[in-house]
């Protein structure tokens, strides 16, 4: 009899076409549950604390592609970058980016990013605004050992349909003029199909696979 949690992913794979990458969030799980998860065929886990991370990795199959999704403070980099994770989702500005190259140079990386963009109607959230992202772009030659793949965002946590699509589809016309960003990483539980209407290309599921989360 296959899992709750293979159930739930079962039902989010219908809801997802096949060009979506499905990213389970697994921050604050236990190494039973992804192992659940990963049992179920998934390989794209995202954590966003570097300690917890760091104890996950060898306790699980070596296979999987971790995505680190938590605001990342610049004393943080070097650890992560050890880690070799598969996608780093939340670089929210230039100074985290140059900390992030020059760590990776130093490490003899290059790694993949997204840069965040903030477009929801909450200060509390971090990013890039639209119009800096252009002009983060305009700058990407400098940055030898970073790749950036696209760009990540948070909708504004409301009730509110348009308000929502409004903030997803202000991302993806960002990709539309930058065409160098492919991936679109939009949408979470809550809103991830609407995100996938707007143009997401991964969508970060935690709650709805795993349950609610358990804070230690």
């Amino acid at each position: 009899m296959d899992s709750q949690i293979a159930n739930n992913i079962r039902n989010v794979r219908a809801h997802i076409p096949a060009h979506v990458t499905l990213v389970c969030v697994s921050k604050f799980q236990s190494v039973e549950a992804i192992r659940e998860a990963y049992n179920a065929g998934e390989r794209h886990f995202a954590e966003s604390r570097v300690q917890e991370l760091k104890a996950k990795i060898p306790q699980l199959p070596p296979d999987i592609h971790w995505h680190f999704i938590g605001h990342l403070q610049t004393n943080k980099v070097r650890d992560l970058l050890k880690l070799r994770p598969y996608l780093i989702h939340s670089v929210d500005s230039l100074h985290l980016l140059e900390a992030i190259n020059t760590e990776a140079a130093k490490q003899g990386i290059t790694q993949d990013v997204l840069l965040e963009v903030h477009v929801a109607k909450e200060e509390t959230k971090t990013g890039f605004s639209p119009t800096e992202i252009s002009d983060a772009a305009s700058r990407l030659s400098r940055f030898a050992n970073v790749r950036i793949r696209g760009l990540m965002t948070m909708a504004t946590n409301t009730d509110d349909e348009t308000e929502i699509r409004r903030c997803f589809a202000a991302v993806k016309e960002l990709s539309i003029v930058n065409s160098q960003f492919s991936i679109l990483s939009m949408g979470m539980s809550d809103d991830y199909q609407i995100a996938i209407e707007c143009g997401a290309t991964m969508v970060r599921i935690g709650s709805t696979i795993f349950g609610e989360r358990i804070y230690n």
